[in-house]
């Protein structure tokens, strides 16, 4: 007997309307915003703890664009700590900052920046405001940075990266912000990071029964009242089928809302 495998490919639309929630005067009604923070971010190797600070002078470091590795413009040598396993690379201690502003409209949204990889043992600043750390170097991070953002002047985010340990990898790591980073703007509700997981719980050769999870979260003072709409489209853009289901969350509230959807054939 033969098994035949069936898998579906689709193109996943969610969204959220609430009638209670919107502000036409600010980016309410956009989708998720999400723009690249690669370029004109200053950078120097060594430490220096008071790059931290919103009023440090970086104006003599050099000007570059991540992703950025400063261990392969440095030199390789046998004596380096990393050793053969990290092909003989340097490590050490780097400092990256940039510059940015913000308009006031922005003000009624939630902004977070997002890393997708640092190597390794990052620390972020947001005007002088300690983010977090991140202990590990293969892993995209984010951190919200609407409390601390300055609406009427220029904002300086500042990352430490600590790749002094070594050796720590059976490979050639590089060192520094190896990945793309992106500022991210949503409405104070919107659909978490990473908030949207989707599975095929049955399937024939007439239709399949697609089931979404969507986790939501409210950010906004008092609660509100909202449609979850989600549509699936196919490889070659075209429209599938759809749900659109009514919900209300809490303020301050995270919600998951498990939706199914039928797709003939």
């Amino acid at each position: 007997m033969t098994k035949k495998n069936i898998f579906i490919t689709g193109i996943f639309i969610i969204s959220l309307f609430s009638a209670s929630c919107v502000d036409n005067t600010t980016s309410g009604n956009a989708p998720r915003q999400k723009e690249k923070f690669d370029f004109d971010w200053r950078f120097s190797k060594g430490d220096f703890p008071e790059a931290s600070e919103a009023d440090f002078d970086d104006s003599k470091w050099q000007q570059i664009d991540v992703p950025h590795d400063w261990s392969i413009l440095d030199t390789f040598s046998k004596d380096n700590p990393t050793g053969r396993p990290g092909g003989f690379a340097s490590g050490g201690i780097g400092w990256y900052r940039k510059n940015f502003t913000v308009t006031k409209k922005d003000a009624s949204t939630k902004v977070s920046i997002e890393f997708g990889g640092v190597y390794e043992n990052s620390e972020v600043w947001i005007n002088g405001h300690f983010l977090g750390k991140r202990p590990f170097g293969y892993i995209s991070f984010n951190y919200d940075l609407s409390p601390y953002l300055n609406y009427d002047g220029e904002n300086i985010l500042a990352v430490r990266v600590d790749n002094s340990k070594q050796p720590n990898a059976r490979w050639y790591t590089g060192s520094g912000i190896y990945r793309h980073v992106w500022l991210i703007t949503t409405d104070k509700l919107h659909i978490a990071r990473h908030g949207v997981y989707a599975t095929t719980k049955s399937i024939t050769k007439d239709a399949a029964v697609v089931e979404l999870k969507t986790n939501i979260e409210n950010e906004n003072k008092g609660s509100h009242d909202f449609q979850l709409l989600s549509e699936i489209y196919n490889s070659e853009n075209q429209f599938v089928a759809k749900v659109e289901t009514p919900v209300t969350i809490s303020e301050n509230g995270k919600q998951e809302i498990i939706q199914s959807i039928t797709v003939d054939h």
